[in-house]
């Protein structure tokens, strides 16, 4: 077994690249995400260390001194990270130049031969699901036999080998949290509308939505939504429970945890007997009855992609979603006591000046708890990016997704809206939104029934101003 050693790497300050396909960018407010895609498959790999360099806050120098102790590191990147994430690469391998080195993520597993030709320091990719080609790796396995592996060989030449079938026995996959447990500080994760401290993982892999810009069901995931057994997910809560003194609440990472509503239902009264808080990702077309299923059994809040207000964005990029069926799923949150993060997207086809204000209205008219604005990224391999290139929306052959900071910019442009109209439409939907007098007083109420809460906005409050300032200033230097 090869000693192996599996890293996200360090990148821009505040940088989450453990969020995987989410948010690979700086965010307004430093968040960090549990490195999930990496800790499954460490968990596969005996004597294997996860190292999770950003919210640890472990510096280049810091990593690089730890190659010299492995035969191989695993990496993940992204297509934002990928370059300084290959820089990474070289200075381990100076320090180590016997190590392997191997990477992956969807930017690999949908650009395996581009990847592998533009960064000779990487010795194999693994595509699609990668998790025990990974293990396949680990275990010394000839790379010709390999199945979803991607690599040079002896003469140089780039090699993709016949890709791994998917995953179908998903309680083949070992707890992730007992990683966490083993290599991380899990007091170090923290994400601004979770209870921290909190613990995430999947229960699920794949979406059935076809939303064309979202990057993991069409890379890595799949379209069909395979899931862990109810028992073998409680049986890890039940671990979690016994081994991370102090968490508050667990967030089940899935794409779409209420794609399977009696499994989500059958979960949750379970959870209920073990007196667990717990919140998920969610589609906004949950029935009140099953919402209020979830609620009695522990559920606090639903992370909820609305991504706009405008119905035939909603139809351009294939979310399957009706706004009115939105607007009531929302008030039935409200009602039921469920928080909602609800998320947008600014810069979808379609998008104009006109969108962007029904689509902050909508927001300040349902009022979700908390909101996250994000702009529109076109990744390689989504149907989104091949539209946008095909349309002249993106220049695929200069095409930037974060700045120098790691803050994220705007891609596309269209011939009636810009990449400046579009950037600086995002400051202004979180003004609108968080400056309102109602708004304010919810945020002052609970800052005063809750002190802990206090410190965390007053924290995050300073935090989005210096954002905001970094922000603009590199907007001036543009």
């Amino acid at each position: 077994m090869m000693r192996t050693l599996f890293l996200q790497a360090p990148s821009f300050d505040g940088f989450d690249g453990g969020a995987g396909a989410r948010y690979q960018a700086r965010r307004e407010i430093k968040s960090f995400w549990f490195p999930t895609w990496l800790a499954q498959p460490a968990a596969l790999v005996p004597g294997s260390k996860l190292v999770d360099a950003p919210p640890h806050e472990q510096s280049l120098a810091d990593v690089a001194a730890m190659a010299r102790d492995y035969d191989q590191v695993v990496m993940h990147t992204s297509t934002p990270s990928f370059a300084s994430d290959v820089r990474v690469a070289e200075a381990l391998k100076g320090a180590n130049p016997s190590l392997k080195v191997g990477m992956i993520g969807a930017k690999v597993a949908v650009q395996a031969e581009e990847s592998l030709r533009d960064a000779p320091v990487v010795d194999w990719v693994a595509r699609n699901e990668f998790d025990f080609t990974v293990k396949d790796v680990a275990e010394g396995i000839d790379f010709s036999a390999i199945k979803g592996l991607s690599f040079r060989n002896r003469d140089g030449v780039i090699v993709h080998n016949e890709d791994r079938p998917v995953l179908e026995d998903m309680d083949a996959l070992p707890f992730v949290s007992e990683v966490y447990k083993r290599d991380l500080d899990y007091t170090k994760y923290f994400i601004g509308y979770l209870k921290h401290p909190y613990v995430s993982f999947y229960t699920g892999r794949g979406c059935k939505s076809r939303c064309t810009f979202c990057l993991w069901p069409q890379t890595v995931g799949g379209h069909r939504y395979r899931t862990r057994s109810v028992g073998h997910v409680l049986e890890e809560i039940r671990y979690i429970q016994a081994n991370f003194p102090g968490v508050k609440e667990i967030f089940f990472d899935d794409d779409t945890f209420t794609d399977n509503l009696p499994r989500a239902e059958e979960i949750a009264r379970g959870l209920g007997k073990l007196g667990v808080t717990w919140s998920c990702n969610a589609k906004a077309n949950v029935p009140r009855e099953s919402l209020k299923v979830m609620r009695d059994n522990g559920l606090r809040l639903l992370l909820v992609g609305y991504e706009s207000g405008n119905q035939q964005i909603l139809h351009n990029i294939k979310k399957g979603m009706r706004v009115e069926v939105a607007r009531k799923f929302t008030k039935d949150c409200h009602e039921l006591g469920i928080a909602i993060h609800g998320t947008f997207i600014l810069g979808l086809p379609g998008e104009t000046k006109e969108t962007i204000e029904e689509t902050i209205r909508f927001a300040i008219e349902t009022n979700p708890h908390t909101i996250q604005v994000s702009l529109a990224a076109p990744y390689p391999g989504t149907f989104l990016y091949d539209q946008a290139a095909r349309e002249g929306w993106l220049d695929i052959a200069n095409t930037d997704y974060v700045d120098a900071h790691g803050v994220q910019i705007a891609p596309l442009h269209y011939p009636h809206l810009t990449h400046t109209e579009i950037f600086d439409s995002v400051e202004s939907f979180y003004k609108r939104f968080y400056f309102r007098v109602p708004k304010i007083a919810s945020i002052c109420g609970e800052m005063v029934r809750d002190r802990q809460m206090l410190v965390r906005r007053l924290r995050e409050g300073v935090e989005f101003f210096r954002f905001l300032k970094e922000r603009n200033a590199g907007k001036a230097a543009a």
